[in-house]
Protein backbone atom coordinates (compact mmCIF):
# COMPACT_ATOMS: atom_id res chain seq x y z
CA UNK A 1 0.00 0.00 0.00
CA UNK A 2 1.49 3.52 -0.91
CA UNK A 3 1.77 6.08 2.09
CA UNK A 4 0.76 9.48 1.36
CA UNK A 5 2.64 12.30 3.37
CA UNK A 6 1.57 15.73 3.08
CA UNK A 7 3.67 18.28 2.58
CA UNK A 8 5.32 20.89 4.57
CA UNK A 9 7.42 22.68 1.76
CA UNK A 10 6.02 22.20 -1.67
CA UNK A 11 7.73 23.34 -5.52
CA UNK A 12 5.98 23.98 -8.34
CA UNK A 13 7.64 24.84 -11.63
CA UNK A 14 10.11 26.68 -9.67
CA UNK A 15 13.19 28.73 -11.61
CA UNK A 16 15.59 30.86 -9.58
CA UNK A 17 18.32 33.02 -11.56
CA UNK A 18 20.75 35.77 -10.69
CA UNK A 19 22.23 38.23 -13.90
CA UNK A 20 20.87 36.13 -16.37
CA UNK A 21 22.69 32.61 -15.17
CA UNK A 22 20.17 30.11 -13.98
CA UNK A 23 20.29 28.24 -10.08
CA UNK A 24 17.44 26.21 -10.07
CA UNK A 25 15.63 25.09 -12.81
CA UNK A 26 12.00 23.53 -12.91
CA UNK A 27 12.30 22.69 -9.25
CA UNK A 28 8.79 20.96 -9.17
CA UNK A 29 8.58 18.12 -5.42
CA UNK A 30 7.43 18.37 -2.09
CA UNK A 31 9.15 17.64 1.39
CA UNK A 32 7.06 15.89 3.74
CA UNK A 33 5.97 17.11 6.93
CA UNK A 34 7.39 15.66 10.20
CA UNK A 35 10.54 14.07 8.03
CA UNK A 36 13.76 14.86 7.69
CA UNK A 37 14.85 15.37 4.32
CA UNK A 38 18.90 15.46 3.25
CA UNK A 39 19.92 17.50 0.39
CA UNK A 40 23.11 16.31 -0.89
CA UNK A 41 25.11 17.06 -4.30
CA UNK A 42 28.30 18.56 -5.68
CA UNK A 43 29.20 22.38 -5.31
CA UNK A 44 26.86 24.60 -7.04
CA UNK A 45 24.05 22.15 -7.25
CA UNK A 46 21.70 25.22 -5.91
CA UNK A 47 20.98 23.60 -2.60
CA UNK A 48 21.61 26.49 -0.55
CA UNK A 49 19.97 28.69 -3.08
CA UNK A 50 16.70 26.09 -2.65
CA UNK A 51 17.15 26.32 1.05
CA UNK A 52 16.96 30.32 1.05
CA UNK A 53 13.65 29.82 -0.92
CA UNK A 54 11.97 27.90 1.69
CA UNK A 55 11.76 30.80 4.21
CA UNK A 56 11.83 34.03 1.94
CA UNK A 57 15.35 34.78 1.94
CA UNK A 58 15.14 34.51 -1.55
CA UNK A 59 11.84 34.58 -4.08
CA UNK A 60 11.76 32.69 -7.41
CA UNK A 61 11.64 34.09 -10.99
CA UNK A 62 8.68 32.05 -11.95
CA UNK A 63 6.54 29.29 -9.90
CA UNK A 64 4.91 28.90 -6.58
CA UNK A 65 6.37 27.67 -3.43
CA UNK A 66 3.84 26.65 -0.63
CA UNK A 67 3.74 26.23 3.13
CA UNK A 68 2.21 24.43 4.88
CA UNK A 69 -0.53 24.45 2.08
CA UNK A 70 0.04 28.41 1.57
CA UNK A 71 1.21 30.43 -1.00
CA UNK A 72 4.74 31.25 0.60
CA UNK A 73 3.86 35.13 -0.13
CA UNK A 74 0.79 34.91 1.88
CA UNK A 75 2.79 34.80 4.95
CA UNK A 76 4.32 38.16 6.67
CA UNK A 77 7.99 38.07 6.81
CA UNK A 78 8.43 37.59 10.84
CA UNK A 79 5.08 35.22 10.49
CA UNK A 80 7.45 33.18 8.11
CA UNK A 81 10.74 32.97 9.91
CA UNK A 82 8.79 31.98 12.78
CA UNK A 83 7.21 29.07 10.93
CA UNK A 84 10.50 28.21 9.36
CA UNK A 85 13.76 28.27 11.15
CA UNK A 86 17.49 28.59 9.50
CA UNK A 87 20.63 26.99 11.23
CA UNK A 88 24.05 28.35 9.52
CA UNK A 89 27.25 26.16 9.30
CA UNK A 90 28.63 29.51 10.15
CA UNK A 91 26.46 30.04 14.00
CA UNK A 92 26.99 33.74 13.71
CA UNK A 93 26.35 35.10 17.09
CA UNK A 94 26.18 38.71 18.51
CA UNK A 95 28.64 40.06 20.84
CA UNK A 96 27.93 39.35 24.74
CA UNK A 97 26.84 35.54 26.43
CA UNK A 98 24.28 32.72 25.38
CA UNK A 99 21.54 34.20 26.72
CA UNK A 100 21.78 37.38 25.01
CA UNK A 101 21.77 35.15 21.86
CA UNK A 102 19.14 33.00 23.31
CA UNK A 103 17.04 36.35 23.20
CA UNK A 104 17.67 37.95 20.29
CA UNK A 105 14.49 36.33 18.26
CA UNK A 106 11.91 37.96 20.87
CA UNK A 107 13.77 40.77 21.03
CA UNK A 108 13.32 41.88 17.18
CA UNK A 109 9.80 40.92 17.84
CA UNK A 110 9.66 43.56 21.18
CA UNK A 111 9.50 40.65 23.73
CA UNK A 112 11.69 38.97 26.40
CA UNK A 113 12.83 35.84 27.04
CA UNK A 114 12.78 34.46 30.11
CA UNK A 115 15.53 32.78 32.21
CA UNK A 116 13.75 29.67 32.75
CA UNK A 117 12.71 29.29 28.98
CA UNK A 118 16.38 30.03 27.97
CA UNK A 119 17.20 26.74 30.89
CA UNK A 120 14.91 24.73 29.10
CA UNK A 121 16.41 25.26 25.42
CA UNK A 122 19.93 24.62 26.35
CA UNK A 123 19.03 21.13 28.20
CA UNK A 124 16.91 20.80 24.71
CA UNK A 125 20.65 21.36 23.30
CA UNK A 126 22.40 19.31 25.49
CA UNK A 127 24.07 22.36 27.46
CA UNK A 128 24.21 22.69 31.00
CA UNK A 129 22.51 25.83 32.60
CA UNK A 130 26.12 27.67 33.54
CA UNK A 131 26.42 28.17 30.12
CA UNK A 132 23.94 30.89 29.99
CA UNK A 133 25.64 33.60 30.81
CA UNK A 134 29.33 31.86 29.42
CA UNK A 135 30.89 34.52 26.42
CA UNK A 136 29.44 33.14 23.12
CA UNK A 137 33.71 34.30 22.14
CA UNK A 138 34.66 31.25 24.73
CA UNK A 139 32.49 28.39 23.16
CA UNK A 140 33.73 25.48 21.23
CA UNK A 141 32.37 24.93 17.63
CA UNK A 142 29.89 22.47 18.37
CA UNK A 143 29.06 24.47 21.13
CA UNK A 144 28.34 27.71 19.22
CA UNK A 145 26.54 25.03 17.03
CA UNK A 146 24.29 24.32 20.02
CA UNK A 147 23.42 27.40 20.85
CA UNK A 148 22.42 28.46 17.54
CA UNK A 149 20.17 25.64 16.76
CA UNK A 150 18.59 26.43 20.74
CA UNK A 151 18.06 30.23 19.32
CA UNK A 152 16.31 29.15 16.15
CA UNK A 153 14.09 26.85 18.32
CA UNK A 154 12.70 29.94 20.48
CA UNK A 155 9.96 30.56 17.77
CA UNK A 156 9.10 26.95 17.83
CA UNK A 157 9.21 26.81 14.17
CA UNK A 158 7.55 23.72 12.39
CA UNK A 159 10.51 23.61 9.71
CA UNK A 160 13.69 23.54 10.25
CA UNK A 161 16.65 24.51 7.92
CA UNK A 162 20.06 23.50 8.11
CA UNK A 163 22.77 24.35 5.88
CA UNK A 164 25.80 22.34 6.74
CA UNK A 165 26.12 22.55 10.21
CA UNK A 166 28.44 19.90 11.05
CA UNK A 167 30.98 20.64 8.35
CA UNK A 168 33.49 22.20 10.54
CA UNK A 169 32.79 19.86 13.32
CA UNK A 170 34.77 16.95 15.06
CA UNK A 171 33.61 13.65 15.00
CA UNK A 172 32.02 13.94 18.48
CA UNK A 173 30.36 17.71 17.83
CA UNK A 174 29.28 16.01 14.95
CA UNK A 175 27.40 12.74 16.25
CA UNK A 176 26.27 14.75 19.15
CA UNK A 177 24.09 17.17 16.80
CA UNK A 178 23.17 14.83 14.69
CA UNK A 179 21.67 12.98 17.97
CA UNK A 180 20.21 16.55 18.72
CA UNK A 181 18.55 16.98 15.58
CA UNK A 182 16.57 13.51 15.62
CA UNK A 183 15.42 14.33 19.29
CA UNK A 184 14.54 17.64 17.80
CA UNK A 185 12.13 15.95 15.34
CA UNK A 186 11.35 13.09 17.26
CA UNK A 187 10.09 15.39 20.10
CA UNK A 188 8.40 18.43 18.03
CA UNK A 189 7.33 16.54 14.76
CA UNK A 190 9.47 18.81 13.16
CA UNK A 191 10.39 19.05 9.55
CA UNK A 192 13.72 18.89 9.15
CA UNK A 193 15.71 20.12 5.78
CA UNK A 194 19.64 19.25 5.89
CA UNK A 195 21.91 20.45 3.31
CA UNK A 196 25.08 18.32 3.99
CA UNK A 197 27.86 16.49 2.11
CA UNK A 198 28.38 13.80 4.28
CA UNK A 199 27.01 11.01 2.21
CA UNK A 200 27.08 8.54 5.18
CA UNK A 201 25.00 11.28 7.33
CA UNK A 202 22.85 12.01 4.09
CA UNK A 203 21.47 8.02 4.30
CA UNK A 204 21.61 7.41 7.98
CA UNK A 205 20.01 10.52 9.71
CA UNK A 206 17.24 11.22 6.50
CA UNK A 207 14.34 9.38 5.87
CA UNK A 208 14.49 10.84 2.29
CA UNK A 209 17.08 12.38 -0.05
CA UNK A 210 16.92 14.46 -2.74
CA UNK A 211 20.25 14.43 -4.68
CA UNK A 212 21.17 17.81 -6.61
CA UNK A 213 22.99 18.75 -9.74
CA UNK A 214 23.21 21.86 -12.20
CA UNK A 215 20.20 23.40 -10.49
CA UNK A 216 17.96 20.39 -10.97
CA UNK A 217 16.46 17.74 -8.57
CA UNK A 218 18.17 14.99 -10.09
CA UNK A 219 16.80 11.96 -7.93
CA UNK A 220 14.60 11.91 -4.92
CA UNK A 221 13.21 8.75 -2.56
CA UNK A 222 13.90 7.21 0.83
CA UNK A 223 17.59 7.47 1.55
CA UNK A 224 18.69 4.60 0.94
CA UNK A 225 18.43 5.19 -2.42
CA UNK A 226 22.33 6.70 -2.04
CA UNK A 227 23.53 2.94 -1.78
CA UNK A 228 21.78 2.11 -4.94
CA UNK A 229 21.22 4.80 -7.00
CA UNK A 230 18.93 4.66 -10.07
CA UNK A 231 20.19 7.65 -12.10
CA UNK A 232 23.61 7.23 -13.58
CA UNK A 233 24.96 10.73 -12.93
CA UNK A 234 24.20 10.00 -9.16
CA UNK A 235 25.72 6.86 -9.61
CA UNK A 236 28.88 8.46 -10.29
CA UNK A 237 28.85 11.03 -7.65
CA UNK A 238 27.84 8.65 -5.01
CA UNK A 239 31.26 7.05 -5.98
CA UNK A 240 33.23 9.97 -5.91
CA UNK A 241 33.71 10.59 -9.95
CA UNK A 242 31.42 13.69 -9.53
CA UNK A 243 33.32 16.99 -8.77
CA UNK A 244 32.85 18.31 -5.66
Amino acid sequence: MTTIHKSAVQFNHVHYSVDGTQILKNITDSFFEGKITTLVGPSGAGKTTLLKLCNGLLSPNSGEIFIKDKIITSYEPVELRRLVGIALQSAPMIDGNVFKNLSLPLHLQGKQLSEDVALDLLNDVGLDEEFLYRKTKDLSGGQRQKVSIARTLVNHPQILLLDEITASLDRISTQEIEELIMKINRKYGTTIIWITHNLDQASTIGNYTWVMMGGEVIETGESDLLNSPVNEQVKRFVKGEEGE
